[in-house]
């Protein structure tokens, strides 16, 4: 299967927590921290969900 690159470039500070919960559970939760995920519909669907706060490199 793909993987896909994600770096984080926004700050959870003043965010939901759904949103905080979504990035720790992409691997990130520290900006410009880089996680190398499988690329699924479950996956995408997070990057979609803080699509204002990660980059997708990959």
């Amino acid at each position: 299967m793909a993987t896909i690159k994600i770096k984080q470039t926004g700050s959870p500070i003043r965010r939901t927590s759904d949103q905080r919960a979504t990035l720790i559970g992409l691997g990130l939760n520290k900006m410009h921290r880089v996680s190398e995920l499988q690329d699924s519909p479950e996956v995408r669907g997070m990057i979609r969900k803080v699509q204002h706060m990660v980059e997708v490199q990959g």
